[in-house]
C-alpha cells in the first residue's frame, strides 16, 4: 500500500505501527520473565501482568484491584507500546530517508523510552523504583532494547 509519492499510506503506516508495537509489548514481557522472573526473582511470572498498574496508580491500589489489576496493568503496557509503535511508523519513513537502520534507530530509542516513561510514571504517581539506582537505569534501558529493537525492525520490514 504505497501512496503515488511511492510513501507508505497511512493505513500502512498505523498497520505497520500497531503490529510493531504489539510484538515489542510481548518480546519485551519475553525478556522480563526470562531475566525479571527466572534470573533475578524481582516479581513472580503473573507480577508481570499488573506491574504497570503498581508503577502508574501505586502498589495499595494495584492490590486493591485484585484480579482487575492483571486487565488494566495489560491495557496500559499495550497501549503504550502501541502508541510508540505508531509513532515510530510514523517516522520512519524520514529515518530511512535519512540513511538511519532501523536497528540503531531501535537501540537509540530505547533509553528515550525509558526515560520518557518513567518521568510520566513518576510524575503520576510516589510509589516507584529508585530512579537513581544504576541497576534500575541499567535494568530498565536494557529492558526497553527487548521492546524497541524487534519493534523497529517489524516496522522496517512492513513498511519496505
Amino acid at each position: 500500500m504505497r501512496a503515488p509519492s511511492g510513501s507508505p499510506t497511512p493505513a500502512l503506516t498505523v498497520k505497520a505501527g500497531l503490529e510493531g508495537g504489539l510484538l515489542g509489548g510481548v518480546v519485551i514481557w519475553i525478556y522480563e520473565a526470562v531475566v525479571w522472573v527466572g534470573v533475578q526473582h524481582m516479581m513472580p511470572l503473573a507480577g508481570i501482568a499488573r506491574n504497570a498498574t503498581g508503577l502508574v496508580f501505586g502498589k495499595a491500589f494495584q492490590e486493591a484491584l485484585g484480579s482487575l489489576a492483571y486487565l488494566l496493568g495489560i491495557a496500559i503496557h499495550f497501549g503504550f507500546a502501541l502508541v510508540w509503535g505508531v509513532l515510530f511508523a510514523v517516522a520512519w519513513p524520514g529515518l530511512r530517508r535519512r540513511g538511519w537502520e532501523a536497528s540503531l534507530a531501535g537501540l537509540l530509542l530505547a533509553p528515550v523510552l525509558w526515560v520518557v516513561m518513567h518521568v510520566a510514571i513518576a510524575i503520576a504517581g510516589h510509589e516507584h523504583p529508585d530512579y537513581l539506582d544504576p541497576a534500575v537505569i541499567i535494568g530498565g534501558i536494557f529492558s526497553h532494547i527487548f521492546y524497541s529493537v524487534p519493534m523497529a525492525l517489524w516496522i522496517r520490514r512492513r513498511m519496505a
